[in-house]
């Protein structure tokens, strides 16, 4: 029998012609409420949806028959991936559709913005000559500062370079050889901040780039600057940026997306200044058929090849190697995100060491969940599948090392990053028990296994120390679960990791990083 898929949400019409040409049964089914949406979902393998439709954990709850769920499109904050992976259903987006569109969009709010083309042609209609009031700015030989330089901001990058500008970005994982590449100028935030003419936001929504664009950043601007955010609501503290066009400091703002969607109400409403659109970003008909297209081949190549593309909660692993590989890819994800969540500039390169039994695995789905868990707490799109294409475009060399047995453990795998500033290194095994335990870090051994919280501190072999953390996490309410040392020899440098029963609040790591003998003190969650 042939697989079914439905379609919620109103898209191209050729995402219906895909799946049929491939041999699935497509229906149509839009504008269904959460009751009638559980009703039906069992009926189907796969369903297709856009941003309307909610696929809850309710919907996940109802259906024993659905494999897969695609997203025409990037975000998936209507879908409950969590639910989802714990039911064996795979979550797939559609990454590159639309990136060109969103990017043009960036483009004509920029030259909207400079020549006020929003309000002249709302006093035109209304029957005014106004000429000299909508006095605009030229942006050829301007400064555009982009910040977030991935796939859409390098984009906005080429176009306004052809446009005569010139353009800096910051971008924690753009490497110099990237820049050079884009013929932008790699900067700090601050030195874009102080740059920049037009400020144009590309990065994701994280807990980093939450408000990066708030009183503080914008005091930091020159007089006149102008903002456009067609990213992410929340990148912008939008009471903050109101503030500072009225005070005359920001000449303007352009968005096309905001804290609170659908957004029928906003503080910026109603300013001059501001020009705003209802995210629109991705709305050209090339876009909705590109994304169409792309989704619906991925759900026909899924269910009916086991082929899996754009994952959001699964690599591409066969079904005899996964309870095998299973174990080594949870090490792989937590080796990542262990060195991802202390890297804080730029990665030049990434070496990974397979030694023993795990060098014969496959290797290419570890270095995907390394690579994911390195890159996830900056950029919150990477997954085990796209990873290496992120990495890629991010200018960043990833060499991958075979080799036998070295050392006293069977087999380990082995993280090596190297950035402008230093070269850190983690290493882990996975036991008997089936579960990952870290066994060096920058070339120091110890063995500790990763739990939801943990304090990851470098210090001084000193006397007093493990005393005086203790005393500190103490006071501060913070229960410890384990205490894992490790030290290069008496007296030189050494490590500390502990798992903790809480999140350390930045108050609390602010006192462990002044402690006597404290170098540096991060709290890292997993």
């Amino acid at each position: 029998m042939a697989p079914r898929v439905l379609i919620a949400d109103k898209m191209s019409a050729r995402a219906v012609d895909v799946l049929t040409e491939r041999g699935v049964e497509a229906d149509v089914k839009t504008g269904l409420d959460r009751d009638q949406l559980i009703e039906i979902i069992n009926d189907y393998d796969g369903v297709i949806v856009r941003s309307a439709t909610k696929i809850t954990e309710k919907v996940i709850e109802a259906s024993e028959r659905l494999k897969v769920v695609g997203r025409a499109g990037i975000g998936v904050d209507n879908i409950d991936v969590k639910a989802a992976t714990a039911k064996g259903i795979i979550v797939m987006n559609a990454p590159s559709g639309n990136a060109i569109t969103t990017a043009e969009h960036a483009i004509s709010m920029m030259m909207a913005l400079a020549r006020q083309v929003p309000q002249a042609n709302a006093s035109t209609h209304a029957g005014k000559w106004e000429k000299s009031r909508f006095m605009g700015m030229e942006i050829t030989g301007k400064t555009l500062g982009i910040v977030g330089c991935g796939n859409i901001g390098s984009i906005v990058a080429e176009r306004a370079l052809g446009l005569k500008m010139r353009v800096i970005a910051f971008d924690p994982f753009l490497t110099d050889e990237r820049a050079v590449q884009l013929g932008v100028e790699k900067v700090s935030l601050d030195d874009l901040l102080a740059r920049a003419d037009i400020i144009s936001l590309h990065t994701p929504l994280t807990d980093k780039t939450r408000g990066i664009i708030d009183a503080a950043a914008l005091a930091k601007t020159r007089k006149g600057v102008r903002i456009i955010n067609c990213a992410r609501g929340g990148l912008v503290v939008e009471a903050d940026l109101k503030a500072a066009i009225e005070s005359g400091h920001v000449a303007g703002a352009a968005l096309d997306v905001f804290e609170e969607e659908p957004a029928k109400e906003n503080v910026l409403f109603g300013m001059e200044e501001v020009v705003c659109t209802p995210h629109l970003g991705a709305s050209t008909t090339e876009a909705q058929e590109n994304v169409a297209v792309q989704i619906a081949e991925q759900v026909a190549n899924y269910l009916l090849h086991g082929a899996v593309a754009n994952a959001l909660n699964m690599p591409s692993i066969s079904a005899d190697e996964a309870p095998r590989l299973k174990p080594f890819i949870k090490l792989a994800e937590q080796l990542g995100s262990f060195a991802g969540q202390l890297t804080e500039s730029s990665i030049k390169g990434i070496t990974i060491e397979y030694a023993g039994d795990v060098a014969e695995m496959n290797t290419k789905a570890l270095s995907s969940a390394l690579l994911a868990g390195l890159l996830a707490p900056i950029l919150t799109e990477v997954n085990m599948v796209n990873a290496p294409i992120v990495a890629e475009s991010r200018g960043m060399a990833v060499d991958e090392v075979r080799q036998s047995k070295r050392g006293v453990y069977d087999t380990y795998i082995r993280l090596i990053v190297r950035t402008e500033r230093q070269q850190r290194s983690v290493a882990g095994t996975v036991f008997s028990d089936g579960k990952p335990r870290i066994i060096q870090i920058k070339g120091i051994n110890m063995e500790a296994e990763l739990g939801p919280h943990m304090l990851y501190v470098t210090n001084e072999d000193k006397p007093g120390f493990i005393g005086a953390l203790g005393m500190a996490l103490g006071d501060g309410g913070i229960n410890i679960a384990t205490f894992n040392l490790g030290r290069q020899e008496r007296g030189g440098d050494a490590i500390a990791l502990i798992e903790v029963d809480d999140t350390v609040q930045p108050d609390l790591l602010a006192k462990v990083r002044a402690l006597p003998h404290v170098r540096d003190a991060k709290f890292l969650t997993f």
